[in-house]
């Protein structure tokens, strides 16, 4: 990590640190996707890899406010989330007991991606970022919406099938 000597670096960071995430969980949507038994959960990794492209657009539209160039810096918590997800895909033969374990793999993403984002977005309002706290409240809502929506189907139908 580079030196953080103030809450414009901390920032900085953070938003170089969601990228990459961000980044990740667009590469690995796809075979979340193609690995789901269930038609609902396919369409909601498909649809989720829609709006992550959109996510990542409003980031590069900050660093561009901010004058940086758009780039990551390693991700170690969603590194560590994604190869656990991916560990369900390669290690669990049964199609629903996978999907249970991809989706609330999924949900972990969702609810780091929340916290990352509330806490940016309280960041850019201290630092007068308003322009920077408005498209990460998109990008939050649209978190938020995943999230319910992963849980709706976790209780409806996906954890009730793998049973």
């Amino acid at each position: 990590m580079a030196a953080v000597k103030t809450m414009n670096d901390l920032f900085m960071h953070t938003l170089k640190d969601i990228y990459y995430a961000e980044k990740l969980i667009y590469r690995s949507l796809p075979k979340m996707a193609k690995q789901a038994a269930s038609s609902e959960l396919k369409q909601a990794f498909e649809k989720h890899r829609e709006e992550t492209e959109g996510q990542i657009e409003r980031l590069e539209q900050i660093f561009e406010q901010c004058n940086v160039a758009a780039r990551g810096v390693r991700c170690e918590a969603m590194d560590g989330i994604i190869a656990e997800a991916k560990d369900i895909m390669d290690e669990v033969e049964d199609d629903e007991v996978r999907d249970a374990g991809m989706l609330a793999a999924a949900q972990t993403v969702e609810h780091y991606e929340i916290s990352r984002y509330g806490t940016m977005i309280a960041w850019a309002n201290q630092l007068g970022m308003k322009d920077a706290a408005r498209l990460l409240q998109q990008t939050l809502d649209e978190e938020k919406k995943t999230d319910k929506l992963l849980s709706d189907m976790a209780m409806k139908s996906v954890n009730q099938t793998a049973a």
